[in-house]
């Protein structure tokens, strides 16, 4: 068996998952150093890590979200047949960069005492629902809730 020690930068594709023995595994989504070079549909390589070092294992678990660019360090094994993914032991681990944060763009549900109201990124408007599902009304926007609230509540007295 062919094996290299090297470092591998590429970002994570999916939350780390623990594994048996302390051990946790992810994947890392690396691209040519010459990706300019290659068509735009080639494919990108998938290293297949994992690591029991509690150290990196609680790195993993606790503060790597994906789309954070790791550089990863430790022994690499080849892919015993074509179309498989290389496996890489991680012994050291350093992040370069982290993900973005998401920003929240589709529908949002939040709670108000007894009242749920629906944040939709793409609109202003805001609908309000009582938690039993009887309709409120539409606020006009997000700071005209609490008003929309305190008349229903005078009116019909809450979720009654």
């Amino acid at each position: 068996m062919d094996t290299t020690h090297c470092a591998v930068d590429g970002w994570v594709d999916a939350i780390p998952a623990p594994g048996p023995r302390d051990t946790v595994s992810f994947d890392l989504i690396v691209r040519p150093a010459d990706i300019d070079t290659l068509a735009d549909d080639a494919p990108d390589t998938v290293v297949s890590c994992t690591s029991g070092d509690p150290r990196i294992t609680h790195a993993l678990l606790t503060g790597i979200q994906p789309g954070d660019l790791l550089r990863v360090i430790g022994t690499l094994v080849p892919p015993q047949t074509p179309g498989q993914d290389a496996h890489l032991t991680v012994d050291a681990l350093e992040v370069l960069d982290t993900a973005l944060i998401p920003v929240l763009s589709d529908m949002v549900l939040d709670r108000y005492a007894d009242y749920l109201v629906v944040f939709d990124g793409e609109r202003d408007q805001v609908p309000v629902f009582t938690t039993s599902g009887r309709w409120v009304g539409l606020a006009d926007n997000a700071d005209a809730i609490a008003t929309l609230i305190d008349t229903d509540q005078r009116v019909n007295g809450g979720d009654a």
